[in-house]
């Protein structure tokens, strides 16, 4: 918690935008499919960033050398055209970069190619580096006397750029439509996608741009799956019970994005899929259909980090309290738009400055156990703030009475302090231990312009407030009237009021439920706190010193009783309150 205000703030947000890769993904993208562009498939083994794993055939059987060889020109490219590192170190394997970049590598090492021997043996000219918006990376290389230039990323984005493609036969001319249906089944199963291509270029300018790739020859595709966490699923259906709509912003291709999104229960709807280039047709922010289209879209796919901060700041128009992750330097701005951002442990360190959170673990299922957190923190301070405004309202409703009434005043100076500083100020604290309440997570959250005193806030504090002042105006009143000196109606009511402040803590326990339904157990502290402050006042009441500061005197057991008898009156006053309120709102989450 880098902010103490997030604490809060997460329990109250209507609306999660989440990244998919590491956060509803384990983040361990892992090469399993590879077709090359004549149709040809083949399975890769293995799970972690080792070594260990082969490339079958899907279909079975041993391919011809000729077909090995395509394959490995592909498994070549990847290893070239790539920003991280993978090496076998002091008995353990060693790996730094992006997590599809590690895993090209170990594809690289299960077909025997070295990344340090596939680098040495070429003159690396000139790269291009992967970036979000231009959605690939290329590098510019020589080998054997040729100058050459490997790409790979987005297949809509590398395609353009390519004449040919590789077959059995040799480069033939390419067909897109082919290509694009390729890609298009290993989408459908849930894979992401990565086209990979390389060609000759006449020379290699000092800098090189896109307009300098040359027609190039598509060498195949590449399908990675990063599965969904396990736990990701139960925490989305906890926060979609609480009345909070979970959505996916992410890089990735619609398809891709919505199998983890179905997987995940967060969509079954192909309509609630919204695409980048759909949000740029749309015109923008400013636009009806730019803010009707957010309004429906689950799942968020191909969006730049622009349309990422465009998103966050339509939400944020249209009444939502919005949470969002992020990790790269990209997300930065569409973090800070947001009421409540969540930063992963494994991102930048520019990601992690601007978020008010940071989720050392990745995962979706910590954010959702900081929105419980955060709702039972809220709660707490309610119910504190409840108890201390309630105990001061009946005080002064005590006090304006009897000066409507033309009576002495029921409690001196002193008499107050010590309620209000020393058995109130026990018992608050005490409370601020109390456990969450199981139903937090069924409520919907509270609208996020309501401010702590809601109708229901004002409510109980009056009734709290207005039965507890009766109560000690009344025993005053009777107590005058026995012939009771002031001084001894004091200590009596002085007595009666610190009990109220006992029995009304268990009240404050729960804005909901029963206090007789609430077990002592979620807060010992608690009943050592109203233990402690009842046994302080009694011994302030046998000191004597305390005796002359507080003008109160010993009472007997019998004269204990009566004032306790009388002070459980606030239980039976709120319990009524809160059956009545439970009554009236029947079958509306609370």
């Amino acid at each position: 918690m880098r902010r103490l205000t997030a604490v809060e703030g997460l329990g109250s947000c209507t609306y999660i935008a989440s990244d998919k890769t590491g956060t509803l993904t384990v983040n361990r993208q892992t090469v399993r499919r590879l077709l090359l562009p004549d149709g040809e498939r083949f399975d890769v083994s293995g799970e972690a960033y080792d070594g260990v794993g082969a490339v079958t055939p899907t279909a079975g059987g041993g391919p011809d050398v000729a077909t090995l060889q395509r394959v490995d020109a592909l498994v070549q490219v990847g290893v070239l055209c790539n920003e991280a590192t993978l090496q076998h170190d002091e008995g353990a394997w060693v790996h730094d970069g992006d997590a599809i970049d590690v895993a090209l590598l170990a594809l690289g090492y299960k077909r025997g190619i070295s990344p340090f021997v596939a680098r040495n043996d070429r003159v690396i000219r000139a790269e291009i580096p992967f970036e979000s918006e231009r959605r690939f990376s290329a590098v510019f290389f020589e080998h054997e006397g040729r100058s050459l230039v490997a790409m790979k990323g987005a297949l809509e984005t590398v395609l353009p750029h390519c004449r040919t493609m590789g077959t059995a036969a040799g480069a033939v001319p390419i067909d897109d439509g082919h290509i694009e249906a390729l890609g298009r089944t290993l989408l459908q199963d849930g894979y992401r996608v990565l086209a990979l291509a390389e060609g000759a270029v006449p020379s290699i300018p000092a800098t090189v741009t896109e307009a300098d790739l040359p027609p190039l020859t598509m060498l195949g595709l590449v399908g990675f799956i990063d599965p969904a966490r396990p736990e990701a699923r139960t925490a989305i259906a906890k926060c979609q019970t609480a009345g909070i709509t979970v959505a996916m912003v992410t890089g990735d291709h619609p398809l891709t994005a919505f199998s983890i999104a179905r997987d995940l229960g967060m969509s079954d709807d192909e309509s609630q899929v919204i695409a980048g280039a759909e949000l740029d047709a749309l015109g923008g922010p400013e636009s009806a259909a730019f803010g009707q289209a957010v309004a429906r879209g689950r799942v968020f796919a191909q969006v730049s980090p622009m349309q990422k901060l465009q998103i966050v700041q339509t939400l944020r128009a249209q009444g939502h309290h919005v949470a969002v992750t992020g990790d790269g330097v990209n997300d930065a701005p569409a973090l800070k738009a947001a009421d409540i951002s969540v930063a992963m442990g494994s991102g930048s360190d520019v990601t992690k400055d601007t978020a008010s959170l940071i989720a050392t673990d990745d995962n979706f299922a910590s954010i959702e156990a900081g929105v419980e957190e955060g709702r039972f923190a809220y709660d707490n301070i309610r119910k504190v703030t409840y108890l201390l405004i309630a105990t001061g309202a009946a005080e002064v409703t005590l006090f304006t009475l009897s000066l409507l009434a033309g009576l002495p005043l029921p409690l001196v100076a002193v008499q107050l302090l010590w309620l209000n500083l020393v058995t109130n100020g026990i018992q608050d604290v005490a409370l601020a231990f109390e456990g969450g309440e199981p139903g937090t997570m069924r409520r919907p959250p509270r609208p996020p312009g309501e401010g702590i005193f809601n109708r229901l806030m004002i409510q109980q504090t009056v009734t709290a407030g207005l039965t507890m002042g009766v109560l000690v105006m009344v025993n005053w009143v009777v107590l005058l009237e026995m012939g009771f000196t002031e001084s001894e109606a004091r200590n009596r009511g002085l007595l009666l009021m610190v009990l109220l402040q006992n029995f009304h803590v268990f009240n404050a326990r729960s804005e909901h439920e029963s206090a007789f339904k609430v077990p002592l157990a979620r807060n010992r502290v608690l009943v050592v706190g109203v233990l402690l402050a009842q046994g302080i006042h009694l011994l302030a009441m046998h000191v004597p010193f305390m005796q002359r500061v507080l003008e109160v005197a010993p009472v007997s057991a019998w004269e204990w009783a009566v004032p306790f008898v009388m002070a459980s009156i606030i239980i039976v006053a709120m319990e009524l309150f809160k059956w009545n309120r439970r009554a009236t709102f029947k079958g509306v989450p609370q």
